[in-house]
């Protein structure tokens, strides 16, 4: 059973506040957890954990202690790690984890139709079958994987944006998130040109569609609904239009791709003679509750527009290399102001949801690009996937003080590449020097999900089980269809 009050101390703490300081780090450390929200933050002295043993008496639970109850202060291990607030993924695919490894070194477009736009139909028209196999719908087989992934790299929080025909199985990610605790935002897809005809809105019905869902939702407090028209290309000025004003009459955010791939994008100059970031523009989609996935692919009007604009935008390394898109220009978004996080995007292009590999990638990148190793430092590159994601959110996480939700990672510094780790190189550790498999403990909103590296809620052996039958039959079904062509138009993607 739960208890009220839960306590953490390891050998580090990067609280990431802006509170205590961004750059704040303690020696020897501790988080107190009252519910689902942080009650105190700060350095251990002798004497603290005998006045929180006074004070909480049995509903406190001291995570990673030998023994359950009537502790004393000499019971509360001081763990070889670091606590951090829990990872923020601003931009995700929950629909994607079957589908790792399948359609490798194919661009965007010939990717979605041979990976994405194959599984997501085969979840479809395969539905009543799937579920008699499983004993439950296949969408929420995936979508426990993808909260399996998120909660083993330390992402307490995301944005999961469900396109294609995922657009249909929000209730089954709902569900899902509703099971494990952390907190998602479901950015819900919509089309209506240039994609796969079986999936084609009309504005009228993504509106009602995002009505629907929001009544579903009810008084969920961490889980939460917005508009995410999939690409430019394949929404028109109208279906934006009406899904940005009822992201406004609701007051929440709108997300959608922007300019991922080299060649869509020049296609969609020729067709459209304005670029994506001009089309939305035009169509007056853009503002600071606007957040754009990608971007890589920018013209200087764009950079312009997306900083006179305040158009938030989250930056995809890992999805962006493998899929040979490029790389946006992050180094001149930021000097111009445009505020940029990193994400992992979904597991289907980035191959994993290592969310600290994202930020190593990314700073990597460009100091090598711009042959500048002083740009994007680990700190800055930290707080693009804690902090700054967080408020991109709009969520009440991200940061490690009083009153934030209880989102808290611990990572295991006691691993050989991980030492030595001090107090003046933890960060710069992190970054560099992790693989992401070292996160230890995890708790969301309070609740433990990840003791010592055992999944308390979720049950990983079955869950990767499932999903491992679920990958065969989809290789089994992909040999009785047709090739899929139906995204973009023909040479978008691809060299014709």
């Amino acid at each position: 059973m739960e208890k009220r009050f839960k306590l953490l101390r390891a050998r580090l703490l990067v609280p990431l506040s802006e509170e205590i300081g961004f750059e704040t780090r303690y020696q020897d450390g501790y988080v107190l957890i009252e519910g689902d929200r942080i009650r105190e933050v700060g350095k251990y002295y002798e004497g603290i954990g005998e006045r929180i043993i006074e004070e909480c008496g049995r509903e406190l639970q001291v995570v990673g202690a030998k023994k359950e109850r009537d502790y004393r202060e000499k019971d509360i291990p001081c763990i070889d790690g670091v606590l951090l607030p829990g990872f923020v993924k601003a931009h995700g695919h929950n629909h994607e984890p079957p589908i790792i490894g399948l359609a490798k070194d194919q661009p965007l477009t010939s990717w979605l139709d041979h990976a994405v736009n194959l599984f997501t139909g085969f979840l479809t028209e395969e539905a009543e079958g799937l579920a008699k196999t499983f004993g439950k719908s296949a969408n929420l087989v995936t979508f426990n994987k993808a909260l399996l992934d998120d909660v083993y790299y330390g992402i307490t929080s995301a944005m999961n944006h469900q396109c294609n025909f995922s657009k249909y199985h929000v209730r089954d990610m709902v569900l899902a998130a509703d099971a494990v605790g952390t907190k998602l935002t479901v950015a819900v897809g919509s089309q209506d040109r240039n994609y796969d005809p079986r999936i084609l809105d009309t504005p009228e019905t993504a509106v009602r569609r995002l009505d629907e869902y929001l009544e579903f939702l009810g008084d969920r407090p961490r889980v939460r609904v917005c508009p995410g028209p999939d690409q430019a290309f394949s929404n028109s000025a109208e279906m934006v239009r009406a899904q940005k004003e009822w992201a406004d009459a609701h007051d929440t955010i709108f997300h959608m791709h922007s300019s991922e791939e080299p060649n869509t994008t020049r296609w969609f100059y020729s067709q459209y003679l304005a670029s994506p970031v001009q089309y939305l523009h035009e169509a007056g989609v853009l503002d600071p509750n606007t957040i754009l996935a990608h971007q890589v692919n920018c013209t200087p009007v764009d950079l312009e527009i997306l900083a006179g604009t305040g158009t938030k935008v989250v930056h995809n390394p890992l999805a962006n290399t493998i899929l040979g898109s490029g790389m946006p220009p992050v180094i001149e978004m930021m000097a111009k102001g445009i505020p940029v996080v990193i994400s992992t995007d979904g597991s289907g292009s980035a191959d994993n949801q290592n969310i600290l590999s994202a930020a190593k990638l990314a700073s990597q990148y460009q100091k090598a690009l711009n042959q500048n190793a002083r740009l994007l430092p680990a700190q800055q590159v930290l707080e693009m996937i804690t902090v700054l994601p967080a408020r991109f959110l709009g969520i009440n996480a991200g940061s490690l003080e009083p009153g934030r939700d209880a989102d808290v990672v611990l990572v295991d510094l006691d691993r050989p590449n991980l030492t030595p780790t001090r107090v003046d190189n933890v960060v710069e550790n992190l970054i560099w020097a992790a693989d992401g498999s070292e996160v230890r403990w995890v708790i969301a909103n309070g609740r433990l999900l990840k003791d010592d590296y055992r999944f308390v809620v979720q049950d990983e052996e079955k869950i990767k089980a499932e999903v491992m039958l679920l990958s065969r039959l989809l290789m089994e079904y992909a040999g009785t269809r047709p090739e899929i062509k139906a995204t973009g138009v023909r040479g978008a993607g691809e060299e014709a």
